[in-house]
């Protein structure tokens, strides 16, 4: 037999010169009981999909999770991801919640999950900085062919021609990349999350006149917002004399292709930048505007076939190799936050930063700590209070939050949890995820 003390394997064997093992087994055994030994036997797995950064890896190993890189899902207490796809995939009932170190979550199922008490996080703000950059980046170069005017250098025929005569082609050339500056130009940010907040903020400190609309603006938000920006009320009045617009609003239903030919018909001559996501932006209605001058370019991280296609002809497209988010410092933030959030989750029921569920925490203030989620629908409360009270557990502190039609709970208690109180718990009509934290 095998177990673990203080990530110690120790074989418990009948020799004599093992009697510290059997010390210590004796101690567990009577003194905290089988169970208990069998609990802390195996370390909780955490399946890792994608090139997650070591710092985020470590919080997890650190928090005593084991990290299985290799084999399937199966046996899998959470997922770490950032891009990889599992939104076609099964998921073993053994799965509790999935972290993505980054924004997007459309690579996860994530009404699915919802449905079956599956906690989806995600990692606001903390790519936010790099991406930022990038859209400041796209601004300068989304009228000042910069990325033509370094390819045009590489066209220099140099090895039959001097110093001077090198010279007088480049100054020759410069009449061909004759630009626009940025400044008191009049900016369109749509969605003022953590990007989009700050791309407003510095796009002002660069002296532009910028317009923010966000129908999802929450308090907090607005407060941080500069007080020079100007808020629309609807999408189509935020774009109305805009000359630069970005995006910066997640890619659900409701904003599949919300920028379209009943909008980009209505633009002048426009610079359209998506660091969102490809989806949002109906593909037939940007080639359109493009050719019929709507828009004066499309710089986006989201290549397609169709606009790879254009890049080879027009120079009216810029597209990057999705490197928005693509630093070191982004990296390293992203998997910190998930990992980090994913622990707190499995070992605390502590939930911060989850696409589907409340935000919910509480201290410790006893021995065990029952985490279950259910449908927010009146009675199951009452009907989890009534088994704990029939199997004599006293609740200590009972923590119950709601976000629309699901709710997340934290129970304490200095009473034992048996295994099948959970099972009782789990044949709740409403109750889609029912475990013990400790």
């Amino acid at each position: 037999m095998l177990f673990f003390f203080d990530n110690t394997i120790c074989s418990v064997l009948p020799v004599d010169k093992h009697w510290i093992n059997w010390v210590l087994f004796f101690y567990f055994y009577f003194h905290r009981g089988l169970k208990y030994v069998l609990s802390e036997a195996f370390y909780m797995k955490v399946k890792v999909l994608n090139n997650i950064a070591k710092t985020g890896l470590d919080i997890l190993e650190k928090e005593g999770f084991f990290l299985q890189e290799n084999d399937g899902l199966d046996g899998c207490s959470g997922i770490v991801l950032r891009s990889h796809n599992i939104a076609e995939e099964k998921l073993p009932k053994s799965i509790f919640a999935i972290a993505r170190a980054g924004a997007g979550t459309n690579n996860i199922d994530v009404e699915d999950c919802s449905q079956n008490g599956v906690v989806v996080f995600n990692t606001p703000g903390a790519n936010a900085n790099a991406v930022k950059e990038m859209v400041l980046c796209s601004l300068i170069l989304g009228k000042r062919d910069l990325v033509s005017g370094n390819r045009s250098i590489d066209a220099i025929d140099i090895d039959n021609m001097d110093d001077e005569a090198v010279i007088k082609e480049i100054e020759a050339m410069k009449k061909l990349y004759v630009g626009s500056e940025i400044k008191n130009k009049n900016l369109t940010v749509v969605g003022l999350g953590a990007i989009g907040s700050m791309v407003a903020e510095h796009a002002i400190q660069l002296g532009m006149n910028v317009t923010g609309y966000d129908p999802g603006l929450t308090v907090e938000t607005a407060l941080r917002l500069p007080s020079s920006i100007k808020m629309a009320n609807s999408l189509e009045g935020s774009l109305r004399d805009a000359e630069y617009i970005s995006l910066h609003i997640p890619l659900v239903p409701d904003t599949k292709e919300i920028i379209n030919s009943k909008l980009i018909t209505k633009l002048n001559n426009s610079v359209l930048i998506n660091f969102s996501r490809g989806g949002i932006v109906c593909e037939e209605s940007l080639l359109d505007g493009l050719d019929q001058k709507f828009l004066y370019k499309y710089v986006t991280d989201f290549p397609t076939k169709k606009l790879i296609n254009r890049v080879r002809t027009k120079k009216d497209v810029v597209i990057f190799p999705h490197l928005g988010a693509s630093t070191t410092e982004s990296e390293i933030n992203c998997a910190e936050m998930a990992c980090s959030q994913l622990a707190d989750f499995l070992n605390k029921g502590k939930i911060v930063n989850s696409v589907n569920f409340p935000n919910i925490s509480s201290e410790k203030v006893s021995k065990h700590r029952i985490y279950f989620s259910n449908i927010n629908e009146p009675g199951i409360i009452s009907k989890v209070a009534d088994v704990l009270a029939q199997e004599n557990v006293n609740i200590v502190e009972f923590v119950n939050k709601s976000r629309n039609n699901l709710a997340s709970n934290i129970i304490d208690s200095d009473d034992e949890i048996a295994p099948h109180i959970l099972d009782r718990l789990m044949k709740i009509k409403g109750v889609t995820n029912a475990r013990l934290c400790y």
